[in-house]
C-alpha cells in the first residue's frame, strides 16, 4: 500500500536571522567603542546618571545614537510584526520578509519625519530648548526598549507554541517606561512647560498623541 505524501512547507527565517545577528552585532562593536557610555546606557531605569552627563542636543547625532537607533528600528519592527502576527490581526506572516521590510520602512520615515515636524513646530512655539532634549530623552529610551526587547522578538520569532498574553505584556511594559521617560522630561523642564502650557498642550496633542494612533489604525486596519 502506497502512503499518500504531503508536501512539506518550509518557511524562509534566514534573513531575520542574519538581522538578528547584525543588531548584535551592532550592540556589541558600540559596547566596545563606548564602553563607559554604554555602562551609564544599561543602567537607565535605576540611575539619571546617563540624563544628566548625556543631556546636550548634540549627542542625538552621536555614533552611539546612531547605532542604536538602527537596532531599534529592526527590533520594533520585529515585534509590530510579530504581534500583528500573533493576534492574527490581517494577513500578516512573522516569516514574510516582504511585510518586515514595509514595516522598516514606514517605522524609519515615521520617526525621522515626527523627528523634523517636531523641529518646525518647537521654532514655531519657541520651545526649541525643551524638544531638543525631550527628542533626546524619547530617542534614549526607544533605544534602551529596543534592546531589551531585541531577545525576547528572537525567541517570539523561532518559537510558535507562545501566549498571546505575552506580547501584550511586553507592549505594556514597554508603554509604561516611555511614560516614565515623559515624566522625566516634563519634571526636568516644568518651569519652560507652566511658562508655556497651551503650546505644550498644543504639541503634546498633535504630535505626540496623534501620531501614534494613525501608526495603530495604519497596522491594524491598513494590514487587513
Amino acid at each position: 500500500m502506497i502512503e499518500q505524501l504531503h508536501p512539506r512547507i518550509t518557511e524562509n527565517k534566514d534573513w531575520a536571522t542574519l538581522l538578528f545577528v547584525l543588531c548584535f552585532a551592532v550592540i556589541a562593536i558600540t559596547k566596545t567603542i563606548y564602553d563607559h557610555r554604554f555602562g551609564d546606557f544599561t543602567k537607565l531605569l535605576f540611575s539619571d546618571k546617563y540624563a544628566k552627563i548625556y543631556r546636550d542636543s548634540s549627542h542625538i547625532k552621536s555614533g552611539f545614537t546612531i547605532a542604536l537607533f538602527f537596532v531599534q528600528i529592526i527590533s520594533f519592527a520585529f515585534f509590530i510584526q510579530l504581534t500583528l502576527s500573533s493576534l492574527k490581526l490581517g494577513n500578516a506572516s512573522k516569516t514574510d520578509w516582504a511585510l518586515y521590510i514595509q514595516i522598516a520602512t514606514f517605522l524609519s520615515f515615521f520617526i525621522l519625519s515626527k523627528y523634523l515636524i517636531e523641529k518646525i513646530v518647537a521654532t514655531s512655539f519657541n520651545i526649541e530648548e525643551f524638544v531638543e532634549h525631550f527628542n533626546l530623552q524619547k530617542v534614549t529610551y526607544r533605544a534602551y526598549i529596543g534592546i531589551l526587547i531585541l531577545p525576547v522578538n528572537a525567541i517570539l520569532f523561532y518559537y510558535d507554541d507562545i501566549s498571546k498574553n505575552v506580547p501584550l505584556t511586553i507592549l505594556a511594559i514597554s508603554l509604561c517606561i516611555s511614560l516614565f521617560s515623559y515624566f522625566i522630561s516634563i519634571k526636568n523642564y516644568q518651569n519652560v512647560i507652566l511658562s508655556k502650557l497651551f503650546y505644550f498642550i498644543l504639541y503634546l496633542c498633535a504630535l505626540e498623541i496623534a501620531p501614534y494612533y494613525f501608526m495603530y489604525y495604519w497596522f491594524t486596519k491598513g494590514s487587513a
